[in-house]
């Protein structure tokens, strides 16, 4: 089969893998709990009720493909929270959203052949932040389609997230499809398993807790972005 579109996962994927302080990111994310003027907020009351919501709407997108939110976190947590108060939980983020440089190249070679890029992303956070970062990073006109778990029901490795993905760039014919990610299961297993073919990008530690039931055999391994096209050129 020819191919037609090569779909991307976003961290660890078309940005490095960063080993992340998830204690500080509750203390972030608890900047932005609402609280009454004679109840100040307490963060270190709040960062571990935030850390377990964060653990369970993460395990349940891995075990029952469900998809969250940040609205969704924060609901698990029994907290309420301002929107416009998730600077802090942004900037924490911030540094570790820096677009592979290969990317640009990349999805400039695959275009060029005539292939769509597209992106699916396991994610909490609305589509306007990783858009945000695509832009700045002068890739966002490079992409085809997109789609964030955010919002749709499902997370990768369920088949209708990669579905979702094709339809995005025009497709409906998944075997025509190759998806690129860092995981095993989510994104190997998972791509397979939805009729694509799978490339693995072996450079992210993921950690144990995150490896889920099945783990996927890629139909082909690179270590940098750009070796990309010469895999699809040879299918």
């Amino acid at each position: 089969m020819a191919v037609d579109a090569v779909i991307f996962d976003w961290g660890g994927t078309l940005t490095r893998w960063h080993d992340v302080d998830f204690h500080e990111e509750s203390l972030a994310l608890a900047q932005a709990v609402v609280q009454s003027a004679d109840e100040p907020v307490d963060l270190a009351t709040l960062a571990p009720r935030l850390h377990e919501a964060n653990a369970t709407v993460w395990g349940r997108a891995r075990e029952e493909q469900r998809s969250s939110t940040l609205d969704d976190l924060f609901d698990e947590a029994g907290l309420t929270h301002d929107p416009e108060l998730l600077r802090a939980y942004y900037d924490f983020w911030l540094p570790h959203t820096a677009t592979d440089p290969q990317a640009g190249p990349l999805f400039e070679a695959l275009r060029a052949r005539g292939i769509k890029v597209g992106v699916l992303s396991n994610t909490v956070w609305p589509r306007a932040w990783h858009r945000g970062f695509f832009e700045r990073d002068g890739v966002l006109d490079l992409i085809d389609g997109d789609v964030y778990t955010s919002e749709i029901p499902w997370t990768k490795p369920a088949p209708e997230a990669f579905s979702a993905a094709a339809r995005a760039v025009g497709l409906s014919d998944l075997s025509r499809c190759v998806y690129v990610g860092d995981r095993l299961f989510d994104d190997v297993w998972g791509a397979q398993n939805s009729g694509m073919r799978a490339i693995h990008v072996p450079l992210s530690n993921i950690p144990a807790a995150q490896v889920g039931h099945s783990l996927g055999v890629p139909d082909a391994v690179v270590h940098h972005l750009i070796e990309i096209v010469d895999v699809v050129a040879d299918w």
